[in-house]
């Protein structure tokens, strides 16, 4: 599978941004499709998972700000970021996992990058 990742841009605080990714085949049977992000001198992070079977994971740095969905009929993930924070200024990149966690032979897209002005 290859992801296209897209959506990302200039946004003031207290802003939003949905950020989408688009897989070139079914997703319905990926063991979780999340999104991960990173700064520069920061490591990578989990922002949003979500299993095929509906399971959701979010870190507390974003819980109840970001949401993940996915729309197998289309082979679409998303990520609605809402209230966001200059700390959220990152590249964001969206995974297709293979278990619950990342392994070499997980799928990332090109990332879209989200700068978040104060």
């Amino acid at each position: 599978v290859q992801l296209q990742a897209s959506g990302g841009g200039l946004v003031q605080a207290g802003g939003y941004l949905t950020l989408s990714c688009a897989a070139s085949r079914t997703i319905s049977t990926t063991y979780a499709m999340s999104w991960y992000r990173q700064s520069p001198g920061n490591e990578r992070e989990l922002v949003a998972l979500m299993t095929a079977g509906g399971r959701l994971m979010y870190p507390d740095s974003v819980k109840g700000r970001f949401t993940i969905s996915r729309d197998n009929a289309k082979n679409m993930v998303y990520l609605q970021m809402n209230n966001l924070k200059p700390e959220d200024t990152a590249t964001y990149y969206c995974v297709s996992q293979r278990g619950p966690r990342l392994d070499p032979r997980d799928t990332w897209g090109q990332g879209t990058l989200v700068t978040v002005s104060s």
